[in-house]
């Protein structure tokens, strides 16, 4: 295919039109670019923009050449040491004739030319979640709502003269005038008639008394219908504006994670780098998101995000004293009605013995109808223990609303993130 390059002058907004045009037409080259530095950055540095590179062979432009053709008129210069019928040597050093520099080049390899870009926050982070959604996205009926917009709201008889609707004056009055006017012209019609009878008859029969009164009749008239104003203050209309609240959609999501003695530092980190992605990915989705951190070990605790992450804890694992927890705190500040609810829990799999049947139960009866996503990473390199085993039987009955996965390092994250919240193909 042959792309032609518009470079006449950008008019206004212009730009982003072509760059957005760039981006879409090098759109695998960006991607590939995007995933190696999210592989490469932590992802406590997401919310900056990425320099690509993209090699200067697969942007190359097609340009327009004349060719040899025509009648040419040549003057080449002699020699001293050729004559007609000698073979030349080839020219040392490569290909080409023109030599690099003594010193100044490689032999080794062939070099490439890069072109290089800076991709803006928001470009970054639509390429991070490039063919994501967030399942069952439900708008709710919201309270508490901060923001109001003025809307159009028809026309009034009151208002300021910045908001005057003058087509809308201007029909009431015509309408005024003609229904102002209406019986005037009827009357002055019928005294010009009775004055064009009383006229038309023999000078005998002629009443001047009845002319002169029917001529004033017909001058008060006439004055009576030039009196009738153009507009008046009662035709004014005006621009109706009322402040409208704007719908908007609010979300609440739980960071869960076991904090008992197994969970080391490293297992943490994990856990930080995929709650910070879930993160980023409900800001764009929702307008308002609200965070909850809750810890536990035998017992479950609501903390700020400090404490959450770096606080150390010792001793075993009750994993349902968190998933009881979260289902009061819903209970009392998120009403399933107004907020979509997601909870993303963090765990090395370790729970009590009778404890992970509990949590399974918790989960179908009571939380997974409430929520829209629960999301359970197990960070270990061992085999699957009995809250996976559990947890396997809510993902049977959730297969849309629950998901769970393995993450051995924190190269897995994004992996596993993109898995979790890949776009389902509507059957």
């Amino acid at each position: 295919m042959t792309y032609f390059i518009d470079r006449r002058a950008n008019a206004k907004h212009k730009s982003a039109v072509n760059r957005q045009r760039f981006l879409d037409r090098y759109r695998t080259h960006i991607k590939r670019s995007v995933e190696e530095a999210v592989n490469r950055r932590s992802i406590t540095d997401m919310e900056r923009g990425e320099k690509v590179s993209i090699p200067s062979r697969d942007i190359s432009e097609p340009v327009f050449q004349h060719g040899p053709g025509g009648k040419r008129a040549i003057v080449t210069p002699g020699n001293k040491e050729f004559v007609e019928g000698d073979r030349l040597r080839r020219p040392g050093g490569g290909g080409g004739g023109g030599g690099a520099g003594e010193g100044g080049a490689s032999n080794q390899g062939e070099g490439m030319d890069e072109f290089a870009f800076t991709l803006s926050r928001e470009e970054f982070l639509d390429f991070v979640f490039d063919g994501l959604e967030l399942p069952h996205l439900e708008r709710k009926s919201l309270v508490d709502l901060d923001e109001v917009r003025p809307v159009r709201a028809g026309v009034s008889r009151d208002g300021v003269p910045a908001r005057i609707n003058i087509v809308r004056s201007m029909r009431e009055a015509h309408a005024r005038r003609i229904a102002m006017r209406a019986p005037i012209r009827r009357a002055l019609r019928e005294a010009r008639e009775a004055l064009e009878e009383e006229e038309s008859k023999d000078p005998v029969l002629r009443n001047p008394a009845r002319i002169n009164e029917l001529k004033t009749e017909i001058e008060r008239l006439e004055k009576r219908l030039e009196s009738v104003p153009f507009i008046d203050t009662y035709d004014l209309r005006y621009n109706n504006l009322i402040n409208q609240p704007q719908p908007s959609t609010k979300a609440v999501m739980f960071c869960v994670m076991d904090v008992s003695g197994s969970m080391t530092q490293a297992h943490k980190d994990i856990a930080k780098r995929f709650f910070l992605l879930l993160y980023l990915f409900l800001e764009r989705n929702y307008e308002k998101v609200e965070l909850v951190f809750v810890r536990h070990h035998t017992a479950a605790k609501e903390v700020d995000e400090e404490e959450f992450f770096y606080s150390r804890e010792t001793g075993g694992t009750i994993v349902s004293s968190a998933l009881t927890l979260v289902d009061e705190i819903i209970a009392k500040r998120y009403p399933p009605g107004q907020w979509n609810l997601y909870v993303a829990q963090a765990s090395d799999g370790d729970n009590w013995d009778d404890d992970s049947v509990t949590c399974r139960d918790l989960l179908m009866k009571t939380l997974m109808p409430r929520l829209q996503y629960f999301t359970y990473v197990e960070i270990t390199p061992h085999a699957h223990q009995a809250l996976w085993e559990e947890y396997e039987s809510v993902a049977d009955e959730f297969p849309e609303r629950f998901a769970m996965r393995q993450i051995v390092e924190a190269g897995d994250i994004y992996p596993v993130f993109r898995e979790l919240f890949r776009r389902r193909v509507v059957q």
